[in-house]
């Protein structure tokens, strides 16, 4: 399998200053930001939100169901063992699309451990989708390194391009927020700290709006 979203080398020099700013993507001075929150809508896309939108009392209702062709795909964990999303109904789902070769997704990283690790007791997951099919060995390494306390596993280029019609970004990262009933709840776009935090704030608020099921 071959990655949907194109490798960048960037010097070790810079890749500190360019994770502030910028994606891994091949439009290189893009920086898309959040989609926070879509609403319900019969459009094939869901409209974005602005930032300070407060859409707290809808308590899940209005929100699109994420497409069939993400919550069916088959996910492959680094053991060999395959999943789909709907297997995992009943826990938030935040679904991040990485690779090691992109400093903007470390830099994100610990803000998904700390989302881990904060909210794991009631039911939310992150789950680290590799783009690019790299060596277990070498995510291994990655993780062990960054100290990932999340499942990592594959996202083939179908499960890829299944998210990117979501997103309508083509870069990394971004990471999907389901909730329990597998409603799409926020796309998150890049890695500017702001918009870190304001997945962070997203994923607190669903993850807040009920108790996981006994």
């Amino acid at each position: 399998m071959k990655s949907i979203f194109p490798k960048f080398v960037v010097p070790a020099i810079l890749v500190v200053a360019v994770a502030f700013i910028v994606s891994c993507t091949n439009t290189a001075s893009s920086q898309k930001g959040p989609v926070d929150e879509p609403a319900g809508s019969t459009s094939p896309a869901p409209p974005v939100i602005s930032s300070s939108s407060d859409k707290s009392s809808d308590k899940g209702s209005g929100y699109p169901k994420i497409a069939s062709a993400v919550a069916t795909a088959e996910i492959r964990a680094l053991d060999g063992s395959t999943y789909t999303l709907n297997d995992k109904q009943g826990k938030i789902l935040l679904l991040n699309l990485w690779a090691t070769w992109c400093g903007p997704c470390r830099f994100e990283m610990p803000a998904l451990v700390r989302m881990q690790e904060k909210h794991g007791a009631q039911g939310f997951e992150v789950i680290g989708l590799n783009t690019d099919e790299e060596d277990v060995q070498l995510i291994n390494d990655f993780a062990a390194e960054l100290k990932l306390n999340y499942p990592i596993a594959y996202a083939d280029t179908n499960l890829q391009s299944s998210l990117l019609k979501i997103s309508k970004f083509p870069g990394i990262p971004q990471s999907f927020l389901l909730d329990r009933e597998g409603r799409l709840r926020g796309v998150f776009r890049g890695a500017n700290p702001a918009d870190i935090a304001k997945m962070e704030e997203v994923v607190a608020k669903v993850v807040g709006e009920n108790p996981p099921a006994e």
